[in-house]
């Protein structure tokens, strides 16, 4: 069992380790879903439990690490994540799930699903050992698109409304379509 799977409901309290910023290159508009002031995530502006980020207008490049301590609590911020179409997300890569199919399929411009597990910290700043599961990052809007096609963090799927700045990039590490030769792209579409 997954290191924050037996405290589902205990806390929601995961936060997003520095590297993946410093790799994303972005300052953002806004935190919706902030552990407070003095945090490590670059927003000109947070909303924090007090505040409650999901009643709150949300405006410019938006970073969301939603609250993962209840089973599917993380949904109501996907839908609203969406329905603002601007920014980055980080969720379960629950590939199997409904909701995954539902909204993150359905919704997403980009996915960039990191290399390794990712290793959360936690509110005493201790970081955490491996969960049992990997995370996916789901970019919506041109500059988020972007930022995530060239991070380098991992395996980056263009899925729809990703223009020319995003296409174009590295995808990871790994062979994508576009740096494959051509008899292995063969032998993949057989």
């Amino acid at each position: 069992m997954a290191e924050h799977e037996p405290s589902i409901g205990a806390t929601d309290d995961w936060y997003t380790p520095p590297p993946i910023f410093a790799a994303l290159g972005l300052r953002f508009a806004l935190d919706p879903c902030s552990p407070g002031p003095d945090h490590w995530v670059p927003a000109d502006r947070i909303y924090t439990k007090a505040n409650n980020g999901l009643v709150q207008p949300w405006q410019g490049l938006v970073f969301m690490n939603p609250p993962f301590g209840s089973r599917r609590g993380h949904v109501p911020w996907l839908k609203k994540f969406f329905a603002h179409a601007n920014g980055i997300a980080i969720a379960r890569a629950y590939t199997s799930s409904d909701w995954f199919h539902d909204y993150v399929v359905r919704h997403a411009e980009t996915l960039l699903f990191p290399r390794g597990k990712t290793k959360f910290v936690r509110p005493d700043g201790t970081i955490g050992t491996a969960p049992g599961h990997g995370v996916v990052l789901i970019g919506m809007g041109e500059v988020a698109n972007a930022a995530l096609a060239r991070s380098g963090l991992g395996w980056f799927v263009p899925l729809r409304g990703c223009l020319g700045s995003c296409r174009n990039e590295p995808h990871g590490r790994g062979p994508s379509a576009t740096t494959l030769k051509p008899e292995v792209q063969n032998d993949r579409r057989r």
